[in-house]
C-alpha cells in the first residue's frame, strides 16, 4: 500500500455518512402467542420442519387504538422464541426482513411479578396504527462504503483486515452517489476529525497530498502534532518550522503549548498514583513532582511504579522519600545520561564524538534520530 493510499483511507475513515431509510414495521404490545405443533403424516407433503413436526401459531398485537391477530409460520415462531418474546412485551417486526426487536415490557404488565431484573425496561404501549413507516438511520464511514463496493464479498470484506489499494474510479463513483443522496435528502455527510501525531515523519509527497486533500468539500478537520523545532523536511535538505512545508503551515491554526507547572505535575502524579493503586506519602509526592519539573513528566510517571516496588521490597505499604531517592539513583533521566556519555565517551566502542566536539542539544539529537530512522 502506498503512502498516499494510507492517508486517503485514514481521511475517508474520519468522514461519516448518515444514510436515512424508510421501512415498514409493525409495532405493538403482545397480547397473546398461541403455538400449535402437529406431526406430519406420511401422506402429507414433506415439510422442512425438524423431526417431521410442523409449527403454526397466532400472534395477537395491540396498540391503544386497535388489536389484530396474525398467523405465524415456522420462521416467525423461531424468531419469537429466539428473542424470548412473551405476552406483555412491546416489539417491532420489520416487514421486509422479518426481524423482530424487543423494545421492552409494557407498563400495563409492570405488576405481573413481585420482582423484576435490573435489565427489564418498561415502555408505553404504542399508539395509533399497528403498521407504520419508520425512519432508520445507518451510520457508516466513506471508507467502509469504499471497501464494500470494491470487493466481491461485500460488507464481509470489512472483517478481512488489510483492504489493500482501492481504485480511484470506485471512490469517484461513491462520492458522486453520496452527493446525489445528500441532494435527495437521503443522506447526511458528517466530516470528522483526523489526528496525525509525529507529523514531521511525513515526507514532501505526503504533505503535498494533504494540501490537495484539504481543498475537498468533504475534507475532515485535520489536527496534527509535533515536538520538532526548525528542522529538515523529511527526505529533503530544506529546513522549515516543525519540519512542515510553509504552504501547509499557512493553512493551519497553530496552537502553542506551555510546560506544566509544579502544581499541575503534582496533580497529574497524584492521579497516576490512584490509577496505579500506589500509596505515596505527601513529602515523597512533592519530591517526585520537583523531579518531574527539573527532568520530564514522563520520567516522573515511570518512577511511580518503580518506587512502589522499592517500597514493597522493604515491606512498606507506602512509598517514602527514601524509595524515591533509591529509584532516582538506579534509573537516570535523559540529562544525566547525556552528561554521563559526555564524560565517558572515550570508554565506549564506536564513539563518533571528537575531543573538540560539543553536544549540540536537541537539534543535533533530532538529526541523529532522523539519520538512524532513514538508514537501511
Amino acid at each position: 500500500m502506498s503512502k498516499t493510499e494510507a492517508l486517503t483511507q485514514a481521511m475517508r475513515k474520519s468522514i461519516g455518512v448518515q444514510i436515512l431509510e424508510e421501512t415498514e414495521v409493525m409495532e405493538g404490545e403482545v397480547v397473546e402467542i398461541q403455538i400449535d405443533t402437529s406431526f406430519a403424516s406420511s401422506g402429507d407433503k414433506p415439510t422442512k420442519s425438524k423431526g417431521g413436526m410442523e409449527k403454526t401459531g397466532r400472534l395477537t398485537l395491540c396498540t391503544t387504538d386497535m388489536e389484530t391477530v396474525y398467523d405465524l409460520g415456522t420462521k416467525m415462531i423461531d424468531a419469537l422464541s429466539k428473542e424470548k418474546v412473551t405476552a406483555g412485551d412491546v416489539i417491532t417486526i420489520d416487514k421486509a426482513s422479518g426481524k423482530i426487536t424487543k423494545l421492552g415490557r409494557s407498563f400495563s404488565r409492570s405488576r405481573d411479578y413481585d420482582a423484576m431484573g435490573s435489565q427489564t425496561r418498561f415502555v408505553q404501549c404504542p399508539e395509533g396504527e399497528l403498521q407504520k413507516r419508520k425512519e432508520v438511520v445507518h451510520n457508516v464511514s466513506l471508507h467502509e462504503i469504499d471497501v464494500i463496493n470494491s470487493r466481491q464479498q461485500g460488507f464481509l470484506a470489512l472483517f478481512a483486515g488489510d483492504t489493500g489499494e482501492i481504485k480511484s474510479e470506485v471512490r469517484e463513483q461513491i462520492d458522486a452517489k453520496v452527493v446525489e443522496w445528500k441532494e435527495e435528502g437521503r443522506a447526511k455527510i458528517i466530516p470528522g476529525v483526523l489526528f496525525i501525531d509525529e507529523v514531521h515523519m511525513l515526507d514532501m509527497e505526503c504533505f503535498s497530498f494533504l494540501n490537495r486533500a484539504l481543498e475537498s468539500d468533504m475534507a475532515p478537520v485535520l489536527v496534527i502534532a509535533t515536538n520538532r523545532g526548525i528542522t529538515n523536511i523529511r527526505g529533503t535538505e530544506y529546513k522549515s518550522p516543525h519540519g512542515i512545508p510553509l504552504d501547509l503551515l499557512d493553512r493551519l491554526m497553530i496552537v502553542s503549548t506551555d510546560p506544566y507547572t509544579h502544581e499541575e505535575i503534582l496533580k497529574i502524579l497524584s492521579v497516576r498514583c490512584e490509577e496505579e493503586d500506589v500509596e505515596m506519602a505527601d513529602d515523597a509526592l512533592e519530591l517526585l513532582a520537583r523531579i518531574g519539573t527539573e527532568t520530564s513528566l514522563r520520567y516522573a510517571i515511570q518512577m511511580v511504579i518503580t518506587a512502589s516496588l522499592a517500597a514493597e521490597k522493604r515491606k512498606s505499604a507506602q512509598v517514602e522519600i527514601e524509595d524515591i531517592k533509591r529509584v532516582y539513583k538506579l534509573f537516570v533521566d535523559v540529562k544525566r545520561s547525556t552528561q554521563y556519555l559526555m564524560e565517558y565517551n572515550k570508554e565506549y566502542m564506536y564513539n563518533e564524538l571528537d575531543d573538540n566536539h560539543e553536544f549540540g542539544g536537541d537539534e543535533e539529537a533530532d538529526a541523529k534520530e532522523d539519520s538512524m530512522e532513514t538508514s537501511p
